[in-house]
């Protein structure tokens, strides 16, 4: 992890400006404005990587393998790759799921590390113009936040990392949720305090009308989220309410301009990097004419989300959220499956910049602040105020007004809600089920039935700690069942 610190790759340009391309010596990069945004800019086109390691994106993300562990994907029966199998049956194996790939722990850990060195970098740093050094640690530490999120929602209790010393680093133990939770607080209430409420270009100098660098707003959106998910209600109903309120700037979408780039409802988006495509997130959610395959599109939605679509939601009717493919099995047979179409565009020849791209990949938006905000009034006893933000969200999808009318239907409401709303995007169905203490309620009816009669553990619910992670520090542990 400590060569993540000796040099930066080459990557292509965020919002205008090519970051440098050339390796810089640690102890310089911080030194000018150039060299040290190319640091965050390079871990943000990371983020954008075609590879199984990338944890954001693509058919290794926590996107895919939380949707296959839920309720969310079906595996394609023809893949053979037994770590894809693993994570739909609920059977991973610490053996399968190797530091390198195929489990989110090393990836985000390796992000994290990077935070961690432009923190320490660019708070001891001279050479840096004031406010591009405020931005720059405001992002290092919402992006930290942002990582440790993740990691304590997928594996539970987790080393709290905060140095870039790989030999403090080492012999680091798990500490609580509780505690990591704190720290995710404390680093957000930071980037909030930082980060500029206007969206800058990539020299942070001026303001631009691409949503692809963090604001206070993306750091306010991730408090929301994380004061609903310890309980504190009220003040994930406040920040929740900042960016509902600040209409200047967010409004709900229609549903088929949710994810194009910079949509009013954006909070924050990932600008895609690779030449000739859009989303990696559309090149592998978007099954073929020829079908789902083993390789690059293994997934398609299970039966069980497209029957939590009401009558009447748009967000079910093909061509909007959903679309479907039928294939051709043998010489007189097809089959059909219906995939996520949030994005659509899986490949645009000849899109090279920003300019040419019509879509980016959504890390943040408004519908779930709106989702926040109805959950925790409900939790808090407002029914009409839940009853108004749940409502909003049906509106857009064509659905009527709901018919709960005390607080446990109300959670229950907005618990399917948050289903058909934000299928496929970042895990949010795997975490609510756990959150809300659904999760072996769904899970023992579901498991069997993708695992061919396997029942469901509740120790499933967290992931397993990688062998050789456990195998080179001392000091940790892993998680109870595995």
């Amino acid at each position: 992890m400590l060569s993540i610190a000796l040099c930066i790759f080459s990557c292509k340009k965020l919002v205008e400006v090519q970051p440098p391309s050339n390796t810089l010596a640690e102890n310089n990069v911080y030194q000018n404005d150039a060299s040290a945004i190319s640091v965050l800019t390079g871990l943000f086109n990371s983020m954008n990587a075609v590879e199984i390691t990338n944890p954001v994106q693509g058919s290794g993300s926590i996107t895919l393998f939380t949707g296959l562990s839920s309720d969310e994907l079906a595996l394609y029966g023809g893949v053979t790759n037994r770590v894809y199998q693993e994570y739909f049956h609920n059977a991973l194996q610490v053996t399968v799921v190797p530091g390198s790939g195929f489990n989110h722990w090393a990836p985000l850990y390796k992000c994290i590390f990077k935070c961690n060195a432009a923190i320490e970098g660019i708070a001891s740093s001279n050479g840096l113009t004031p406010v591009v050094k405020q931005q720059l640690l405001g992002e290092a530490k919402f992006m930290r936040a942002f990582f440790y999120f993740y990691l304590v929602n997928l594996f539970g209790d987790v080393p709290l990392v905060l140095t870039s010393d790989p030999r403090i680093n080492a012999l680091s133990s798990r500490m609580s949720k509780g505690q990591v939770y704190e720290q995710i607080i404390t680093d957000l209430r930071d980037a909030v305090e930082l980060l500029s409420a206007d969206y800058l270009t990539a020299s942070l100098l001026s303001a631009t009308t691409e949503r692809v660098r963090p604001t206070r707003w993306a750091a306010e959106a991730l408090l929301a989220r994380v004061y609903l998910y310890i309980g504190e209600y009220p003040k994930a109903e406040e920040h929740a309410t900042k960016l509902i309120g600040n209409t200047s700037l967010f409004g709900l979408s229609a549903l088929n301009k949710v994810f194009l780039k910079n949509s009013r409802e954006a909070i924050w988006q990932l600008q895609p990097t690779a030449p000739n495509f859009n989303t990696v997130e559309a090149r592998t959610l978007i099954i073929p004419y020829t079908g789902p395959n083993s390789v690059d599109n293994p997934v398609y939605i299970s039966d069980n989300l497209i029957g939590a679509f009401e009558l009447g939601d748009q967000r079910g009717v093909y061509g909007n959220w959903v679309d479907t493919i039928s294939y051709k099995i043998s010489t007189s047979d097809f089959d059909t499956v219906v995939f996520p179409y949030k994005y659509k565009i899986n490949s645009s020849p000849g899109a090279t910049t920003s300019s040419d791209m019509t879509e980016y990949f959504m890390v943040l938006r408004l519908g779930e602040q709106y989702l926040i905000r109805a959950e925790a009034r409900a939790e808090q006893g407002n029914i009409a105020g839940a009853q108004e933000d749940l409502n909003d969200i049906r509106s857009r999808a064509g659905l009527a007004n709901t018919t709960a009318s005390d607080k446990t239907a109300l959670l229950s409401a907005i618990l399917h809600e948050r289903q058909v709303e934000l299928f496929c995007e970042w895990g949010h169905r795997w975490f609510d089920l756990k959150r809300t203490a659904n999760v072996d309620a769904v899970m023992s009816i579901v498991t069997p039935e993708k695992a061919k009669g396997a029942p469901w553990q509740s120790y499933q619910k967290l992931y397993p700690l990688p062998l050789s992670d456990l195998q080179q520090a001392p000091n940790l542990i892993q998680n109870i069942g595995y």
